[in-house]
């Protein structure tokens, strides 16, 4: 079996591939604003395109079966058995705006108290893949909407008061990235023309194309979608935090999406320290690539515990007094750019640095909009219209 570490690239080669093959035989028309290989802006498959479709070779009837095999209506996705919070309505519509939605598989684990692997099972969701140009993809999970239980109840250990009160939230359908925003995702991106702000192609402290973009603030990040957004002609953008905690509990209501706890060998965190009954682990004082634990949650998401914190579009709230219940992102309206609390947003999901009780599902932090650290990244949602 190829090595995690290999995976994003590989898979990213044949989507690349797979992609091009289905604007042959459908003889799809370029989406508009998309980023070309070729640079021309012209709508139909450069001379490259075309040979690299034709180059595919031996997998070329694989990839002949995974296209014709696409999913079509609006089934939705499998329901998680373990989560009675979770009430799913329709995914998003796999032709809203051109998406080509296809069928991807992985695993999901849950460990027992003690941290230890009892469940392996495997799982499918849907995706589609933007083509950012130079063979690199940004894959994009639809996630089903539904509504579920946001923050962390008075018995969860290691929880904070800025968790609560907790409250019904209903979700709608929407699409997040599967990973983090990568190294070679960004330098894509952050190549294009500017929006509004510069950004540094080549930030990250930790180096690696596979790795997740980090040293980004808030306002980085902004910058990044509206480039990505005008290129590709959808509306990409950082989610809410309602819509972060929806995705990473993915039906569970556990502290964890693994369970009770959590180990480091399913996550990146500082293993110096414990939660619940687990054991000690790793701590391996850096970003890891994006996949490289081969687990995922039930939404056929990766890393969202561990590796790096990742922001959100909300204004930061020291609770949920208030809080909207439709999980649309959470503006402080009282507030203007010169007071000191409008710099601070949401993060989410803690990094490598941190021990497991700030890796928890409910747990949340902040920053300033400008700040940048090594454990700080993020990862971003497509709006279905």
């Amino acid at each position: 079996m190829r090595l995690a570490r290999d995976r994003p690239a590989n898979t990213q080669v044949i989507l690349q591939r797979l992609a091009e093959i289905n604007r042959i035989l459908y003889s799809l028309p370029q989406q508009p604003g998309k980023l070309s290989n070729s640079g021309s802006g012209s709508g139909g498959l450069t001379r490259r395109q075309l040979i690299n479709a034709a180059s595919f070779g031996a997998v070329g009837l694989v990839g002949g079966v995974i296209i014709h095999q696409t999913w079509k209506g609006s089934s939705p996705l499998p329901t998680p058995t373990n989560s009675p919070t979770l009430i799913p309505n329709s995914p998003p519509s796999q032709t809203e705006r051109g998406i080509n939605l296809q069928p991807f598989d992985f695993e999901v684990v849950t460990v027992d108290s003690f941290g230890k692997e009892n469940i392996r099972k495997p799982r499918q969701a849907k995706f589609f893949a933007e083509d950012l140009g130079k063979v690199i993809m940004l894959e994009m999970v639809a996630i089903p909407g539904g509504t579920f239980i946001m923050g962390s109840p008075a018995t969860e250990k290691g929880r904070y008061e800025r968790e609560s009160p907790q409250h019904l939230v209903t979700i709608k359908p929407f699409y997040l990235g599967k990973f983090t925003i990568t190294q070679a995702q960004w330098r894509t991106v952050a190549a294009l023309a500017k929006v509004i702000r510069d950004l540094n192609t080549d930030p990250a402290y930790f180096k690696g194309d596979n790795l997740p973009v980090e040293q980004v603030s808030w306002s980085d990040s902004k910058e990044f979608c509206a480039r990505l957004s005008r290129e590709t002609g959808r509306t990409y953008r950082l989610p809410s935090e309602a819509e972060w905690e929806y995705a990473c509990r993915a039906g569970t209501t556990t502290p964890f999406h693994f369970g009770e706890t959590i180990n480091t060998d399913l996550a990146n965190y500082d293993g110096n320290s414990t939660y619940g009954f687990s054991s000690t682990g790793k701590h391996r004082e850096n970003t890891t690539p994006v996949g490289s634990f081969q687990v995922a949650n039930n939404f056929g998401l990766y890393d969202m515990h561990g590796n790096v914190w990742e922001w959100c579009e909300d204004h930061w709230h020291e609770n949920y007094q208030g809080a909207p219940q439709d999980g649309s992102v959470w503006i402080r309206e009282d507030l203007n750019k010169n007071d000191s609390h409008y710099n601070f947003r949401s993060l989410r999901g803690c990094s490598w640095g941190f021990g497991p009780r700030f890796c928890r599902s409910a747990y949340r932090d902040l920053n300033e909009i400008d700040y940048r650290d090594s454990d700080i990244g993020f990862r971003v949602v497509c709006s279905v219209a």
